[in-house]
């Protein structure tokens, strides 16, 4: 058996690679924004070039996911030059709702490439006491 000198080779040659799934996926995921205030949740996406209709927004068990599909060809000509750039791509975002969401008034909206999705929240309890009539079986 054969010792090396050196203390953690293999570790350090592995770290640059390490957390490139998270990179990767960042990088391709759409830059997007959450606020909120009193009345509702807010998510905001970038998305340019991509249609109405190739946005799916979907609600499950208070996950809130943003899917869809960018499809973009251009194609330049000219005299003596041609130019062609295809992009291609899916992409994914999920975002947690809070407790308080009401997910099924939920609302969305694209404009100039950008989807806001509203989602209301819920108005809270009144507090108030109610009297519940007991009744004979």
């Amino acid at each position: 058996m054969v010792e090396s000198n050196q203390p953690g080779l293999w570790p350090n040659l592995y770290a640059p690679l390490r957390g490139l799934g998270t990179r990767l996926s960042e990088w391709l995921s759409p830059a997007s924004d959450a606020s909120s205030d009193d009345a509702a949740y807010r998510i905001t996406m970038e998305l340019p070039g991509v249609s109405e209709d190739a946005i799916d927004l979907t609600v499950d068990q208070g996950m809130l996911t943003v899917s869809g599909e960018k499809s973009e060809s251009r194609e330049d000509k000219g005299d003596t030059w041609y130019f062609s750039e295809r992009q291609f791509g899916s992409f994914r975002r999920s975002f947690r709702l809070p407790g308080d969401a009401d997910a099924d008034k939920a609302e969305a909206h694209v404009k100039d490439g950008v989807l806001e999705v509203t989602v209301p929240r819920k108005k809270p309890d009144s507090g108030e006491s109610r009297k519940i009539e007991v009744k004979k079986k």
